[in-house]
């Protein structure tokens, strides 16, 4: 181990962040704003010193979440489904969204330990299992498929847990349904374990259930390259370019 990654490593078990130690090039800055707040009469209750904020940007509309949820959101709100449910999607990004016009029920294999909204209809479930038949027009698995069955949200071990996952998502759809499928891609299906799974764009549509079931309605991705949202995109061209990021999948459910 050489010497500065020795010292960064103590650093950090002894809770120092390293890596905040060029905010404090705004110190004086700080200092003198603190100057002038008490000059004006000011009362400083408690120091709370915050120095990262001076050069940070107003926010991040970039990457996966933000353009998949936002994206799958507004197709909800265009199609009004008769029921929509959603599975293991991000509680504070899509789920959130589509909850500020209409219900939407969620499974999710962890728990949702409050009462989180009018609107969200919980539901504590392994989708790795049958979670029935024909129950909706509408369907939604953002960023969560590539987690099943790598046990990191405590689920159990299982390689094909993506593939049972598959299977009864797509069961759970009726004829004429909508499934939105978002998950990793990359140039080749990998296994991040046990953090998540990553898919090659054709891998998705050739999976059994899809393959047999659904029909390709549009394909939408988010590029690691820069974070943009690409829109109705061709799977073949974004093969040939090898994209990695997020696939977003719109099928219809054909038989």
């Amino acid at each position: 181990m050489g010497v500065r990654r020795a010292i960064k490593t103590a650093l950090s078990l002894a809770g120092v962040n390293y890596r905040s130690w060029g905010n404090y090039r705004h110190l004086p800055r700080y200092l003198r704003h603190r100057s002038e707040w008490l000059t004006q009469g000011g009362v400083i209750s408690k120091s709370a010193m915050v120095l990262g904020n001076y050069t940070s940007t107003a926010g991040k509309a970039s990457g996966h979440y933000f353009h998949q949820d936002l994206l799958v959101a507004s197709f909800v709100n265009e199609r009004k489904p008769e029921r929509h449910i959603d599975v293991g999607s991000r509680i504070d990004g899509f789920v959130a969204h589509v909850a500020s016009f209409r219900e939407i029920e969620v499974f999710d294999f962890q728990p949702l330990p409050l009462k989180a909204h009018p609107n969200i209809v919980f539901t504590q479930a392994d989708l790795m299992n049958d979670a029935g038949t024909e129950i909706t027009d509408s369907l939604s698995c953002l960023h969560a498929l590539e987690h099943f069955g790598l046990g990191r949200y405590n689920d159990p071990i299982d390689v094909n847990g993506h593939i049972k996952g598959v299977a009864n998502l797509v069961r759970m759809v009726k004829p004429g349904g909508v499934f939105y499928l978002g998950v990793p891609i990359s140039d080749r299906d990998e296994v991040r374990f046990n953090s998540e799974r990553a898919f090659h764009p054709e891998s998705v549509v050739n999976f059994e259930p899809i393959k047999s079931h659904m029909t390709l309605q549009r394909f939408d991705y988010v590029d690691d390259a820069d974070g943009g949202l690409v829109v109705n995109a061709d799977i073949k061209s974004t093969v040939a370019k090898r994209i990695k990021g997020c696939g977003i999948y719109t099928f219809i459910k054909t038989a």
